[in-house]
């Protein structure tokens, strides 16, 4: 498989706080990559960067061969690249089916609607994540885990290449983090290469096959989750000097 996400030397600095320092990695098409660090990592705003969110101070990005550094977060979206965020965000009082209909809309969407119609396309969307039952309600009488699914169905409708799920089981409880990885495992199994965060590292390195760890901005480490938990400066990062992951 060919690389997909390249990330070259990347910073970005607010004021005279670097966020993200020199930061530099790969993802290759197809890939289940996870990006780990503790509270103030960086991990958000690297996310922020590639989406577009916010622009570099310095370096590159490239997905798909194309320069995206700097672009604007809709031509990003319609390149392939979709994202979730910590905080769910949803139309609150449009239903279920018109928030997932509006991605559908955007110009990769299109690519998929045009044969199913918009509204037709989006309810197999929400049935994929098991939420066309409740397709004619709005999100502001769903319950946390709901909104977590209603925010993948909304990346999907844009008909992604790559998926960044920042914080994707942030406030879900263990049930509802379970059916969340059993959709995440399928969308890339559909062949949609993901990226995520995630503060719970048990969880997140069991799913995944590779993480990618930061620390105050910096690259730690890159490989198998077990071989990046025996890092000295993730552990230290964490945990406080001496400590180990269970």
């Amino acid at each position: 498989m060919g690389i997909i996400l390249e990330v070259k030397n990347l910073t970005k600095k607010f004021g005279g706080l670097t966020a993200v320092n020199d930061f530099s990695f790969e993802i290759k098409r197809g890939d289940f990559v996870g990006l780990i660090g503790p509270n103030g990592a960086g991990k958000t705003t690297v996310f922020n960067l590639i989406s577009g969110f916010e622009r570099p101070s310095s370096g590159k990005i490239r997905f798909a061969g194309i320069d995206i550094t700097g672009m604007r977060p809709y031509k990003i979206v319609n390149l392939g690249i979709a994202r979730t965020f910590q905080l769910v965000r949803s139309f609150k009082f449009l239903t279920l089916l018109d928030n997932v209909t509006v991605p559908c809309l955007s110009n990769r969407g299109r690519q998929v609607s045009k044969k199913l119609g918009a509204e037709e396309y989006a309810s197999t969307i929400l049935a994929s994540v098991g939420l066309v039952d409740k397709a004619r309600i709005p999100p502001v009488i769903l319950p946390h885990g709901d909104l977590r699914k209603l925010q993948i169905a909304k990346a999907i409708g844009t008909n992604p290449e790559l998926l960044l799920l920042d914080e994707p089981y942030s406030g879900l409880s263990h049930e509802e983090s379970e059916v969340l990885t059993e959709l995440i495992k399928k969308l890339h199994d559909d062949g949609v290469t993901i990226f995520m965060t995630g503060h719970v590292l048990r969880e997140l390195m069991t799913l995944v096959p590779r993480v990618i760890a930061m620390h105050q901005g910096k690259f730690i480490a890159d490989g198998p989750p077990k071989e990046v938990a025996n890092n000295k400066i993730l552990l230290e990062a964490y945990l406080g000097r001496g400590g180990e992951f269970a």
